[in-house]
């Protein structure tokens, strides 16, 4: 690891910097930065440059993201956590109620229900995802809090006794139309599972599936929160209201983030 010892020189950072950027790396200085602090040797560093020059996403080159504040494990072909996932993490956060129940669906490694865990003070987190890696990944990150990830589709795996209890569902579901796959960044197209991107052919396939199955998990008054592309706002909020949810909201232009909300009525009727 980086340390004040003199390592990395500025010549070895100089190096990083001018490899990273003949690769097509925009941010190379902050790039070689994060690298040069995960490797413990000249030639340590210049082998995770390698990696990342050849297209591998950073956080797989050096094993982690850093999400709301927290430091989150993310293996190699796991979907890395996106900065603008932090709106969809702080909203569930502040719609959860105290120790509120969290669940977690499409979980990759974990870290938007962890970061609204933690932010909420919450009694319990669940996550699920469809890929082992990636539940092998959450694991690892929710572990040290007791918290659970389950390998299943959407709600399938969860215990029952969850059934009518859930405070906060948060989904960070595949949005990308199937489409519009071949436009994403090749980083995400070649090292990330193509389940966590493809959304189907309107985008909306499993947001529908999440929203249907909402109100038998939600406690009344119990939010279900997802994010979508801005244009797919309109079409997110009638799911949630076909699924007799109070349909809301939220955006960030900084973060160029949108998310829509699905509440149940406290009285609601399963």
């Amino acid at each position: 690891m980086a340390d004040s010892a003199g390592w990395p020189g500025a010549a070895e950072l100089a190096a990083a910097v001018a490899d990273l950027r003949a690769a097509g790396c925009v941010f190379a200085e902050d790039e070689a930065e994060v690298l040069a602090a995960a490797a413990a040797s000249p030639a340590e560093l210049a082998e995770l440059v390698r990696h990342r020059a050849a297209g591998l996403p950073l956080e797989h080159v050096v094993g982690h993201a850093h999400f709301c504040g927290l430091r989150v494990a993310v293996d190699p072909g796991v979907f890395v956590p996106r900065p603008r996932s932090a709106l969809l993490a702080r909203q569930a956060a502040a719609l959860a109620g105290p120790a509120a129940v969290v669940v977690d669906l499409a979980c990759g490694s974990g870290a938007i229900g962890l970061a609204a865990a933690v932010l909420a003070a919450a009694a319990e987190l669940h996550a699920v995802d469809i890929d082992p890696a990636a539940v092998a990944c959450a694991r690892r990150n929710l572990a040290s809090r007791g918290w659970h990830a389950y390998l299943g589709d959407l709600y399938e795996p969860l215990p029952a006794a969850l059934r009518g209890q859930v405070g906060i569902v948060v989904a960070n579901v595949p949005y990308v139309p199937s489409g519009e796959i071949a436009y994403l960044p090749a980083q995400a197209r070649l090292h990330e599972p193509l389940a966590a991107l493809d959304g189907g052919p309107d985008g909306l396939d499993v947001l529908r599936r999440v929203a249907a199955g909402a109100p038998g998990w939600l406690a009344p008054g119990g939010s279900v929160l997802m994010e979508v592309s801005e244009r797919q706002v309109a079409a997110g909020l009638a799911e949630l209201s076909r699924a007799g949810l109070g349909a809301a909201t939220a955006a960030d232009a900084d973060l160029e983030a949108a998310i829509v909300i699905g509440t149940l009525p406290r009285r609601a009727r399963r």
